[in-house]
């Protein structure tokens, strides 16, 4: 708790003060270009790894990096009703999803329900990603635990980008041209992200050109 508190205190001494301005004109607005839908995971950090300033991206984070297929509910639905935010009331260009390698949840999507046992929450949120495993074992014949992995992450990428195809407001804007949705994969250990190419259907490496 004292780390916290004191960080707090040198990000009004030094951040705040370098961008005072900017935090003035977002105290009562906000117009991000992008929705970053990422990982809960520590390691993950969404302004960092973009280089963006406060305003412009808005972030969904959850386990694994899921988004919930599209269905009318009465129930409570955070990363659905952030969706729905983003793209509806503030009208980003842009949805990334972004996964990383040691991914905890997409790992724990090869465990078995008695595996999860102490952890029946995220056995069920997991659930929604139930394809992703299946896809993976008919791919990853004869693959190492290292590939398994990496290619898990990535298939979970492509079911989420999918996924999002499934709310009409999102499908209506991406065949009107005026909204893009792009998949990284983040390599935690060398900070290296790979895009996925759609016409090639592979993984590339964002770099200078």
């Amino acid at each position: 708790m004292d780390k916290l508190f004191k960080g707090i205190m040198q990000f009004r001494r030094e951040e705040f003060i370098s961008h005072r301005d900017l935090f003035c004109k977002l105290g009562r607005e906000q117009n991000p270009h992008t929705l970053f839908i990422g990982c809960s995971d520590s390691r993950v950090v969404p302004n960092l790894i973009t280089r963006t300033d406060p305003g412009e991206l808005f972030i969904v984070r959850n386990v694994a990096n899921i988004v919930p297929p599209f269905r009318p509910t009465e129930e409570f639905v955070a990363t659905t009703s952030a969706i729905e935010y983003a793209v509806l009331a503030l009208g980003v260009e842009t949805i990334v999803v972004c996964g990383h390698s040691n991914c905890g949840g997409c790992a724990a999507m090869h465990k078995t329900d008695e595996e999860l046992a102490e952890l029946p929450h995220v056995r069920k949120w997991l659930q929604i990603s139930a394809e992703v495993p299946r896809r993976v074992e008919r791919l990853a014949v004869d693959h190492t635990p290292e590939e398994r992995e990496w290619l898990t992450e990535k298939v979970n990428i492509l079911v989420q980008m999918k996924n999002l195809l499934t709310y009409p407001y999102i499908q209506q804007r991406v065949e009107a041209g005026s909204l893009k949705i792009l998949g990284w994969h983040y390599i935690i250990e060398t900070g290296e992200v790979y895009n996925f190419n759609d016409k090639e259907e592979v993984f590339e490496l964002i770099q200078a050109d």
